[in-house]
């Protein structure tokens, strides 16, 4: 198949970049993990990076597999901005978008024919080395897959098949001398270019299952989950932001959550309802963590009594960040 076939296919199924290469070793990749793993970078994260001797061999994912197919789906939408008693969710997260993307190349893996073997936000493989060695985008300061046309409000997600697939040329693009990611993240964690340090990263500790430090606490604003800060100031980011500016917001989306509910409703509901996050063992303390410290950071004196209720709680971790969260508020109030 021709790379001018497959995008057509591509765009027939509803795929905004899609573009293949060989099904070959990521060599550089896996030693990258397992240098990065070596100095701490990861903090206690697992995912790709738990098994590159997995995640960085495509060529082990299907038997006979001979090419990837790597595509991206553009989830930048307009949305209101939180209000107090609010928090705030990450675009990528406003609906399950991997769910679509995942639908996606399934659907294209039927056309192609074959066998495949979909990985959309899996374990087994790095994405983001699939996207740059196919010409999907390039790999950002900020660590994040750069598209051409859609910066880095994508989400990625790859096809294993035994069909062979011309290849297509990476991209012959990075940031230049622009900074100003680096130059915007509040905690440093940007600050060895391409290299994140996830032990200073506000996403990170946002789905890490431990306390949030707390002089990173403030930094949090009213986020809940995630963090968008890199890729808000991207220039690359600029030009899809202003194509899609009208675009509706897709039914079902939600930009925005009700922190009280974050605190009072039942939390197995509250999990399974937000299902598209990754919550560390489901348990829903760790969002009721991140709630108590939007609240600090963005709540108001009437947001106080759920407060003061956990911060009598049992349970240490919440008692504590509910008690910050006291303090920050008469800070604010003050």
């Amino acid at each position: 198949m021709t790379a001018e076939e497959l995008a057509r296919l591509g765009e027939e199924v509803g795929l905004d970049v899609v573009a293949a290469a060989p099904a070959e070793p990521y060599l550089e990749t896996e030693r990258h993990i397992r240098e990065r793993r070596a100095r701490g970078l990861f903090a206690d994260m697992k995912f790709t990076m738990a098994r590159p001797e997995v995640s960085c061999h495509p060529e082990l994912l299907l038997d006979g597999a001979r090419s990837i197919v790597s595509a991206a789906l553009c989830y930048w939408v307009d949305g209101a901005e939180p209000v107090p008693g609010e928090g705030r969710l990450p675009r990528y997260a406003w609906r399950d978008h991997y769910a679509l993307l995942r639908e996606r190349l399934d659907e294209l893996g039927r056309r192609l024919g074959g066998s495949h073997r979909v990985l959309v936000d899996a374990n087994e493989h790095v994405d983001r080395e699939g996207a740059v060695r196919a010409g999907v985008g390039f790999y950002g300061k900020n660590t994040m897959l750069i598209t051409r046309a859609y910066g880095s409000w994508v989400v990625l997600g790859t096809l294993v098949t035994d069909v062979e697939i011309e290849a297509t040329a990476p991209l012959r693009l990075d940031c230049g001398r622009c900074t100003l990611c680096i130059d915007a993240c509040p905690t440093g964690a940007l600050d060895e270019p391409g290299v994140l340090d996830a032990t200073k990263c506000l996403s990170y500790w946002t789905q890490a299952p431990a306390p949030i430090p707390e002089h990173l606490r403030a930094e949090m604003g009213a986020a809940v989950y995630g963090c968008d800060i890199c890729q808000d100031v991207c220039p690359w980011n600029r030009g899809v932001e202003r194509r899609r500016r009208d675009e509706p917001l897709p039914a079902g989306s939600t930009p925005t959550v009700s922190l009280l509910e974050w605190l009072t409703r039942d939390g197995d509901e509250l999990v399974s309802e937000l299902d598209r996050l990754y919550v560390p063992r489901n348990d829903p303390r760790w969002l009721q963590r991140n709630a108590l410290v939007a609240l600090g950071n963005a709540g108001e004196e009437e947001h106080r009594a759920p407060v003061a209720r956990l911060a009598e709680s049992e349970d240490d971790m919440l008692a504590e960040t509910a008690r910050w969260a006291l303090r920050r508020i008469a800070e604010r109030s003050a």
